[in-house]
């Protein structure tokens, strides 16, 4: 943790306005960039900010958090986390002051896609820090090539290739795993 990290952490838990103002205004655009680009109101902005903060500041309050990541990455995790919730909660979605319902049954599809977007933002994220021979193996076979014409490919013979193929899925499945945003994603499912 940073020493920066420290001193955001100390103002919150002291309720330091100078602190608070200006983590503030570090956040605020990164919130609304995300609600507003999914079917947010600049109302839900200050709402879940201000959720976010208090659910932050009872954390910290605790003890019993021990951050691995930047603060300003976590409190962005709880802001997508109360906002997926309360859309799943309204079932609804705002579109030029609209407001639109979803049928009893429906799937929450617009939660699903965000839901969607952001596994597949993690998948990128870590599949691009694999070996460009990992990254070259797995593409060949999500193309879905047989393990034959991967072998012929990368010069691998076939059970080397899939040996190869299962560590480097394991490799990326460890450093998903290891992400906040996964556990985060896999307590809503």
């Amino acid at each position: 943790m940073t020493n920066r990290d420290q001193v955001i952490i100390t103002g919150i838990i002291e309720g330091d306005e100078k602190v608070l103002t200006s983590f503030y205004k570090e956040n605020i655009r990164y919130i609304q960039g995300y609600i507003l680009n999914n079917c947010g109101n600049p109302e839900d902005v200050e709402d879940v900010f201000q959720d976010a903060l208090v659910v932050l500041y009872q954390k910290l309050g605790s003890g019993l958090l021990e951050l691995k990541v930047p603060v300003k990455t976590y409190f962005y995790g709880i802001c997508k986390n109360l906002w997926r919730n309360r859309l799943k909660k309204k079932k609804k979605i705002t579109y030029d002051n609209e407001q639109y319902r979803f049928e009893k049954g429906t799937d929450d599809s617009l939660i699903n896609d965000i839901e969607n977007q952001e596994r597949e933002h993690l998948y990128r994220k870590y599949f691009q820090k694999l070996s460009s021979g990992n990254k070259k193996l797995l593409s060949l076979f999500f193309e879905g090539r047989s393990m034959k014409e991967i072998s012929k490919i990368t010069g691998y013979s076939e059970g080397y290739a899939r040996k190869k193929k299962f560590e480097a899925k394991r490799q990326l499945l460890k450093m998903i795993e290891q992400d906040p945003i996964y556990k985060e994603l896999k307590s809503i499912l």
